[in-house]
Parts: C-alpha cells; sequence; structure tokens
C-alpha cells in the first residue's frame, strides 16, 4: 500500500468516526477550511524549491546533539522532511514510509533528517513511537522552516479548533506562537542545490518516499 493509501484510509477513518477516539464530525469543515485557504495564499509556490540553494541550518536532534546540514552533506546527498509534530497522526505515517525505505537511501550515500518545531522530549517520541533510525530535529520557533519558505501561522479558528481539541501547540513546541511548517520533503545535493521539493500545504497529501530514490540515483551516476 502506498504512502498515500495509508493517508487516505486514515482520512476517511477519522472523518467517518471509525478511530478508538471520538470527535465531533463539526471539526472536518473547519480544518478542511483552513486546508484551502493556505493553498489559497500561495505559500507554497514561493517556499525553497528544486534548483534553489537550500537554506543551511544546525540545529538539536532528538538528544540534544547539534547536527550540522553541511556536516550531513560533506557526506553524500541528504534528504529532509519537514513535519508537523509527533501529534500528527499524517506526519507520523510519513516517517514511517521514509524509515522504510532508509536502507536504500543510505546504499544511495544519502542521510535523513525529519524537522518539526517540537521539543526534544516530543521529539524523542517521535522517534520512540515510530521506530525512527535517522534523527529528528526541534526546530525553535520554526526558524529553519522560515528560512525554507514554509512556516505559516494559524488562523484564529484554527487556534480556537486546536485548544478545545487539547492539541497545545505552545506546550509541544515550547513556543507561545500558534506556527507550523508546511509538510515538506527536499532532496539536496552536496552542492547545497536543491535536487528535488515536494512542498504539500494540503497535510493530507504527500508524495511516496519512493519518489526521491531516482533523484538520489542520479546523484551516484554523476
Amino acid at each position: 500500500m502506498s504512502l498515500q493509501d495509508k493517508l487516505d484510509q486514515f482520512k476517511a477513518d477519522f472523518k467517518g468516526g471509525k478511530l478508538p477516539f471520538k470527535v465531533s464530525p463539526e471539526i472536518h469543515p473547519i480544518m478542511e477550511r483552513a486546508t484551502a485557504e493556505l493553498i489559497a495564499s500561495g505559500q507554497a509556490t514561493r517556499a525553497i524549491k528544486a534548483g534553489d540553494r537550500a537554506p543551511q541550518f544546525q540545529l538539536k536532534d532528538q538528544n540534544g546533539n547539534e547536527i550540522s546540514s553541511a556536516d550531513l552533506l560533506d557526506k553524500g546527498p541528504l534528504v529532509v522532511t519537514f513535519y508537523r509534530g509527533v501529534w500528527c497522526p499524517y506526519c507520523n505515517l510519513e516517517l514511517q514510509a521514509i524509515n522504510e525505505i532508509l536502507p536504500k537511501i543510505e546504499s544511495l550515500g544519502g542521510n535523513v533528517v525529519a524537522i518539526s518545531p517540537q521539543i526534544g522530549v516530543n521529539s524523542r517520541k517521535s522517534v520512540r513511537e515510530n521506530q525512527l533510525r535517522f534523527p529528528v530535529l526541534s526546530d525553535v520557533q520554526n526558524q529553519t522552516a522560515a528560512a525554507f519558505g514554509l512556516r505559516f501561522e494559524l488562523p484564529d479558528y484554527l487556534v480556537e479548533l486546536y485548544k478545545k481539541l487539547k492539541n497545545d501547540l505552545p506546550a509541544f513546541n515550547g513556543d507561545p506562537s500558534w506556527t507550523l511548517p508546511m509538510p515538506a520533503r527536499y532532496v539536496i545535493g552536496e552542492n547545497g542545490i536543491v535536487m528535488y521539493s515536494e512542498i504539500n500545504p494540503d497535510y493530507t497529501r504527500r508524495p511516496d518516499p519512493s519518489d526521491m530514490l531516482p533523484v538520489l540515483e542520479r546523484t551516484v551516476n554523476i
């Protein structure tokens, strides 16, 4: 089953009330409105894309170790995935899918990091619950996401919904601002140029991780 098939199945179960936890059906139009507005804003088209130089970053992983994009690129091409946090089931499904093809990515000389605004304890939870074999980096105040053009502010009506759902982003992220990154995935070449990009203002839509493999294979053949 492809990643998108899994995401679609979760979305159908969520909207159909088939999950272990119950939510009011009234929340779905609110979430869909916010997604539609983010798409309509055109922000995704202004984010860093293939052919651009990737912003450099130095962030702490789930264990507090400093991880530098420059150091990783010295070793080979770098796969970077931006995700919203461990509280997002769509993001967790994506991380699991990337984890499944990690041996293939590594066989092509690549490294993988995931970046989210959450604090270290929640990054450790992401690693533990998804059994990840790659680092999860804490992007304080979404600064790296902003450098990539991915950070956006949640509209007031969505903030109120999140509060009702006990989805306390300021607590998850150690940051009073209600901001998130648009989910995105990049392959950055050793020269720092983005070779592949996928930005998803609709967080329920994600490309299959296998889409990156031909790009990584080309780096081996250069």
